[in-house]
């Protein structure tokens, strides 16, 4: 992965956000908080790691997909792409 260090350093630090939340998580449940609050939790977590997937998809289409369509290669990298967002989306 090319991703620009700055890039790279957001990128880790909202997955140390995340991992974070996950914990919090984690004790709500061993605390058998009430179960919207943890079901609210665990949509927040999962819509963060949404953000972060589409984060990296964005910059994987502005470098590697882009450069491979440049060099008229790109056939192979959008279909990888396309089957990634399909994944994704299910």
């Amino acid at each position: 992965m090319n991703m620009h260090v700055e890039k790279r350093k957001e990128v880790v630090y909202r997955l140390r956000r995340i991992e974070g939340q996950v914990r919090g998580i984690t004790r709500m449940v061993e605390g058998r908080r009430y179960c919207i609050d943890i079901i609210q939790q665990l949509t927040a977590a999962r819509r963060a790691m949404d953000q972060v997937t589409l984060q990296l998809m964005k910059g994987h289409i502005n470098g590697c997909v882009s450069d491979a369509i440049k060099r008229r290669d790109g056939t192979k990298k959008v279909n990888e792409l396309m089957q990634t967002i399909n994944q994704f989306v299910k």
